[in-house]
């Protein structure tokens, strides 16, 4: 599979924080897990047909997928020839792009090009054409840009969370939300209700997905002892360690790293 990424526009750039693509020549099936990436995403299928997604045994066929915030683990099967462009927005910025409360996609792939009405089927139509990346690209920012306009005034407070979202991806930041609220003069409970308006999720919860994902790369590089991973990722100790990474994604690190190394083996026979 060939995959490839692309900066936004200037306008764009404080919302944004990537387009891709992931391609393949031919149809192919693939099976995989996601876990919590604190993102939000949409991947327009643009392949001859849209991609057969198989989750939890329900059978679909999205022509824009919407992935809200993924916080329980899942595994899904796709097939068909993978023809996708996607957007990646920042954890806190997706929201300025919806209705509907951020929060409501949570754990969810919902067909975008359905919600999205006339506008999202026009946009999805544009897509399909054989023209060049660039100008899909184009097509998609004048989309996002037109959604920005009609919402941003209900997100006044972006710059605020900007530097909230910033200091929680440090390590050790994170303490108790009353530490947090008091650093930027506000209540615990004001807080939590900006934070879970923007990003659909807790800041307590965003800085567990934050510790989370850099745990899950070290693990992934397999280049250093577990209990030094627990170290640098900010754990308290080790049954802490393993407790949250358990919830994120039903193994043990132990377990998880055992797998991914046969996996990795077998793929390299």
């Amino acid at each position: 599979m060939r995959y490839n990424e692309y900066p936004p526009s200037i306008t764009l750039k404080d919302y944004v924080q990537r387009y891709f693509t992931c391609e393949t020549d031919s149809a192919v099936t693939t099976e995989d897990s996601v876990y919590a990436s604190g993102f939000v995403e949409i991947m327009f299928n643009l392949g001859d047909s849209p991609q057969q997604l198989i989750n939890h045994g329900q059978i679909t066929r999205p022509r824009a997928q919407l992935w809200g915030q993924t916080i329980q683990p899942f595994a899904f099967t796709s097939s068909g020839r993978h023809a996708m462009l996607g957007v990646r927005f920042y954890p806190h910025t997706a929201a300025c792009f919806f209705d509907e409360s951020i929060d409501t996609f949570n754990d969810q792939v919902i067909d975008y090009v359905d919600m999205a009405g006339s506008e999202g089927r026009e946009l999805y139509n544009q897509l399909a054409e054989a023209i060049p990346l660039i100008r899909k690209i184009e097509l998609l920012e004048k989309f996002l840009l037109a959604r920005l306009q009609r919402f941003e005034h209900r997100y006044a407070k972006l710059k605020l969370m900007n530097a909230i979202v910033d200091d929680l991806n440090h390590d050790n930041f994170f303490r108790n939300i009353n530490t947090v609220s008091a650093r930027y003069g506000m209540t615990p409970r004001y807080l939590q209700k900006l934070f879970l308006s923007y990003s659909g999720i807790s800041p307590h919860l965003f800085s567990k997905i934050t510790r989370f994902q850099k745990s899950l790369q070290l693990i992934t590089k397999n280049e250093l002892p577990l209990t030094t991973i627990a170290h640098r990722c900010g754990y308290y100790d080790q049954s802490h360690f393993i407790k949250d990474f358990k919830n994120f994604t039903g193994l043990a690190p132990s377990h998880f790293r055992a797998e991914s190394s046969s996996e990795l083996s077998v793929s390299r026979r």
